[in-house]
């Protein structure tokens, strides 16, 4: 097995900070009419955009009364750091780093295992992601962007296991950017491959990605 990193498990366990809000006692309801909120900001993120779209339009979609939806949410930015928590910061979905760690799979089954979960489980949280981080505070945007760093550490430091390379060659941190990258092909460019089936899609990505890395790695030691 692989080097499981600390850096990468603790930082997997840091959400975006969500306002603590105790207007309504009964659990249950807040969940549900918070839930409600959240799905109704959603899809209204994603069709209008963030910054068009208002606390009016996300009570009128949820059905959730105007008057009362401050006691569930603080404001707009409350709703997306919630979205962004439970869509983009999923720790039910592995990243390639931890993915790399099982020695059984080959690099390339360890890539469609990523791209295959990436775009199956964070597809919406990949597009709020990239269509509203201009709209985060600096606060949020600085805690994705650590986020991201630490995964891309991590995972080329996972491939310098895997291919024998000396941790810290700046090839595959660059590597690394580009599989990142990758996982969001698939939700970014649904309009366009939509008549392709995913798992073709997949496996001809994987498998033009192993071979770049193992490209890049040898044309470093010839």
């Amino acid at each position: 097995m692989g080097r499981e990193n600390a850096r990468l498990r603790a930082v997997r366990q840091e959400l975006l900070e969500e306002a603590d809000i105790n207007n309504v006692q009964n659990q249950t309801l807040i969940q549900k009419k918070r839930q409600q909120i959240c799905d109704a900001a959603l899809e209204l993120f994603l069709e209008k955009g963030f910054a068009a779209t208002t606390i009016r339009d996300i009570c009128a979609r949820s059905g959730v009364n105007q008057a009362s939806i401050y006691d569930y949410i603080a404001n707009k930015n409350d709703i997306l750091r919630r979205l962004l928590n439970q869509l983009w910061f999923r720790a039910d979905v592995p990243t390639l780093p931890e993915i790399l760690l099982d020695d059984g799979l080959s690099l390339e089954q360890a890539l469609e295992r990523y791209f295959t979960d990436s775009w199956k489980f964070k597809r919406q949280g990949t597009l709020l992601a990239y269509r509203t981080i201009p709209h985060l505070p600096p606060e949020d945007r600085k805690a994705m962007r650590l986020r991201e760093i630490a995964v891309m550490k991590d995972l080329a430091d996972q491939l310098a296991d895997r291919l024998g390379v000396e941790t810290g060659d700046r090839r595959l941190e660059i590597v690394a950017n580009l599989m990142v990258f990758l996982s969001a092909f698939g939700p970014m460019r649904d309009w366009l491959n939509r008549d392709q089936p995913d798992e073709a899609i997949v496996r001809t990505i994987a498998a033009g990605a192993a071979a770049m890395i193992r490209a890049t790695v040898n044309d470093g030691q010839s």
